[in-house]
């Protein structure tokens, strides 16, 4: 057979000779909506990649963006990738700190960003010690691409070259970055579009809310020119403006964090709105509420229950229905949903205990999740050592448990497992369980020092608008759909949650907020001891 690499140019290329009047609409903060398409984000990513040589930038050198979700940004992609760059997205959402030390770390060369996020830009410019050039997306972007002709052939090379950097949040240390291959990232995309992943084809409308710089969109922005399908990029994720885009534009796929769902589920709760021609959503980045499932379930919409992380391009698991679907309840259905789904053909999955043994497959055994595959890292950015042990296997930091019909659930983060008296009890169940109770629009869970059980515990709950629940009712929604011995020594309401930069509930944030917390009767059990 020919020899063929699996370049990412190769995806845009498909798209412009098989789907290049396919539309790519871009949703504007100031309400305007533009419209593009395959063949013409293709010929615009070829004078971007004249611009960048032209700027001196040669192969390897890292491209960062600063931006929404929003064609112009899709081009940037690209137009890196194919002057063979590393295109490294920078989020927004993380602390000055943060921003310097991962762009002087990629030692980028090139950023490009929204006007929104100039006054960022001009507050880190003098701390970036390599960055040479500075384009606004809004300003000089467009006058940049049209001084080139677009008349280029991508720069080759072999399949396994870097195209992508991606770092991780830094909840604990410094972030670390993962560099992606083309390779990989082209595997990656082929495994997306499968009807048990995010399902994809031509025929399909896809408005993916997680920002291009959460783990890459997930992948979608790779993902949608394998199919041609039509992309509807959003920059302002408003969930009123998103759900009017659902409608205007016929969408039929979708993926968020469940932050986001939690408050496109209230819209709708609030305000009436039709979610339109929707049909799938994919819920990933934190585990899916049991209640937020089954809402989307009774108004026909199915959900795509997804784990993944940076390390991981970031799609590990997705539940796609199994063989025996149709032939079971609609109880059984939500359990399954429930769970984070199979894995890809291209990653493999295991749990092991404390000693490094590998678990059964029993859906009952919970131990550390572990990873290996295709799109999986090997080594982060500049790290002096591999990540895996000597099998290949990546330490995820997920709790998990594997059922023997091939699907995992995850039943905790390592570093958010409450121990209480030399169990495990997760906290991700209990939260679930939670948000289930009606008036709650948002919980965490947290454990805390206790005396007598080493840790228990704590429940904060987010009421929703005009609720006046009680921790009673709470405690009696909780009854009978977690162990007894899992009910929390307090409940605490408040305002707000902690979140991270991408969306998810930050622990960490939360046990320092928390720090000093005495559950009420512990103060007597100190004593007697």
């Amino acid at each position: 057979m020919q020899e063929w690499p699996l370049r990412l140019m190769r995806l845009v290329d498909h798209a412009e000779r098989a789907n290049a009047r396919q539309e790519i609409v871009s949703s504007w903060p100031d309400g305007r909506v533009t419209r593009t398409s395959w063949g013409q984000v293709a010929h615009d990513a070829r004078r971007m990649a004249q611009a960048l040589q032209r700027l001196g930038m040669r192969k390897g050198d890292r491209i960062a963006t600063l931006a929404m979700n929003h064609d112009r940004h899709l081009v940037g992609w690209y137009g890196a990738a194919g002057m063979g760059g590393v295109l490294h997205t920078l989020n927004p959402r993380l602390s000055d700190e943060h921003l310097v030390f991962i762009a002087n770390h990629a030692e980028d060369r090139v950023l490009v960003y929204d006007r929104s996020f100039a006054p960022l830009v001009s507050r880190l410019k003098p701390f970036w010690r390599t960055i040479e050039h500075y384009i606004c997306f809004d300003d000089e972007f467009p006058a940049w691409l049209d001084a080139e002709t677009g008349d280029y052939a991508w720069v080759g090379g072999d399949e396994r070259d870097p195209c992508g950097l991606c770092y991780t949040s830094g909840t604990t240390g410094e972030p670390k970055g993962v560099l992606y291959e083309h390779r990989s990232t082209v595997l990656h995309a082929l495994a997306e579009i499968q009807p048990d992943c995010f399902d994809l084809s031509a025929r399909s409308v896809v408005a993916p809310i997680v920002p291009m710089f959460h783990a890459n969109a997930w992948g979608i922005p790779w993902a949608a020119p394998l199919t041609g399908c039509k992309l509807v990029l959003s920059a302002d994720f408003d969930p009123g403006r998103i759900a009017e885009l659902f409608r205007e534009e016929a969408v039929t796929h979708s993926a968020a964090v469940p932050t986001v769902w939690l408050e496109m589920i209230k819209h709708v709760e609030e305000t009436g709105a039709s979610l339109g021609s929707l049909e799938k959503v994919t819920i990933g980045g934190s585990a899916a509420p049991r209640a937020m499932i089954d809402w989307f379930r009774r108004r026909g919409i199915t959900v795509g229950h997804a784990w993944g992380m940076t390390e991981l391009s970031p799609i590990g698991t997705l539940a796609g229905p199994p063989a025996e679907w149709d032939m079971m309840t609609d109880i059984e259905q939500l359990d399954y949903a429930a769970r984070q789904g199979r894995t890809l053909f291209g990653v493999e999955l295991r749990t092991v205990d404390d000693q490094g043994r590998e678990l059964p497959r029993d859906g009952v055994s919970s131990g550390m999740l572990q990873a290996r595959g295709a799109w999986v890292v090997q080594r982060y950015f500049k790290a002096p050592a591999d990540a895996i042990d000597a099998d290949g296997w990546f330490d995820t930091g997920d709790v998990a448990t594997l059922h023997p019909d091939g699907s995992m659930q995850i039943t905790d983060r390592a570093k958010d497992v409450i121990k209480s008296g030399g169990e495990w009890i997760s906290s991700i169940e209990l939260e679930n369980a939670a948000v289930g109770c009606p008036g709650v629009a948002e919980a965490a869970a947290i454990g805390l020092p206790h005396p007598k059980w080493d840790e228990r515990p704590l429940l904060c709950i987010v009421r929703q608008p005009e609720s006046r629940l009680s921790e009673a009712q709470v405690r009696a929604h909780l009854v009978g759909r977690i162990p007894r011995w899992w009910l929390p020594d307090a409940i605490e309401f408040v305002d707000s949650l902690p979140h991270t930069a991408t969306g998810k509930l930050s622990k960490k944030d939360l046990r320092e907020q928390f720090a000093d917390y005495v559950f009420p009767g512990a103060e007597r059990m100190i004593g007697r001891a």
